[in-house]
């Protein structure tokens, strides 16, 4: 079946060499063909069918905006140097990024205001975000939110400031903690993606989201913006808010998830059920 499957995608794409000059190595990457996604959905049409619940279910109103916070120009300054030249030394520690793939995770944590070293030793660079969030929490009047975070350090500095502001707050990982926010105890409840999983009610405790940092995985951030906006939420609106750090990878993660949710959506709707 996967040697078939392979033979079937290949005829509708092409492959890309160009060699990495850090290190010699060949890079190879996959591009669709002109034509390639039309000819893919008529193939798997009449093999394929969706059905999306938000088609035939009653939902609120989703509502996706973005908080955007700026660098000062010596925050900057290291959030480029380690971008462009993979190892930023600091005072207290020294930095490096092995990979692309570390690098994001890199700048990244950069992006939300603090970095392990190599020593994994936890270094604050900015506080912008938890400036945001706080505005956010004042502007949210009483009414519960739910903190989306990433890092480790981020829910260690998340939870700092709220109890530098006596927010009371929990982190959403037991029976208990989602009995109090469903129950309306949290103003403020903190929820990392990878445990947002399918079934996990959170509807009856607010219908107010904000990431304060982002995940590349569209099934990730879909699952957890789900977490309210669903079936059974009482508010006719959900809102969903994006701390981004202007000029940073923030950008090109949400443009990632932007058009990874288009393509998605495409797929979907050439399969989709009429009924």
């Amino acid at each position: 079946m996967g040697e078939r499957l392979g033979r079937f995608i290949g005829q509708y794409r092409t492959a890309y060499f160009q060699p990495d000059k850090r290190n010699g190595q060949i890079i190879f990457s996959y591009k669709p063909l002109p034509g390639a996604e039309k000819q893919i959905y008529g193939k798997i049409s009449d093999i394929t069918i969706s059905m999306k619940s938000t088609d035939h279910l009653q939902m609120p109103k989703l509502i996706s905006s973005g908080y955007e916070v700026q660098l000062s120009d010596k925050e900057r300054g290291k959030y480029d140097r380690l971008k462009s030249d993979l190892v930023l030394e600091l005072t207290d520690g020294e930095i490096t990024a092995a990979n692309a793939t570390s690098l994001s995770g890199k700048l990244s944590q950069m992006a939300n205001g603090a970095i392990y070293d190599d020593k994994q030793e936890v270094i604050e660079i900015h506080s912008r975000k938890l400036d945001a969030l706080e505005d956010i929490i004042e502007s949210m009047n009483g009414r519960p939110l739910l903190v989306a975070y990433w890092f480790r350090h981020d829910l260690e500095r998340i939870s700092k400031r709220l109890n530098s502001l006596h927010i009371p707050f929990a982190k959403l990982d037991t029976t208990a903690s989602i009995r109090r926010w469903n129950s309306g105890e949290l103003p403020v409840a903190l929820i990392h993606p990878a445990s947002a999983g399918h079934g996990l009610n959170l509807q009856s405790g607010g219908s107010a989201l904000v990431w304060f940092g982002l995940t590349w995985s569209l099934e990730l951030y879909q699952q957890t913006v789900a977490r309210l906006w669903r079936q059974g939420q009482e508010s006719e609106t959900v809102v969903v808010q994006h701390i981004i750090t202007k000029g940073t990878i923030d950008e090109r993660i949400m443009k990632a998830l932007e058009l990874k949710d288009t393509s998605q959506s495409a797929l979907i709707d050439a399969v989709k059920a009429n009924l």
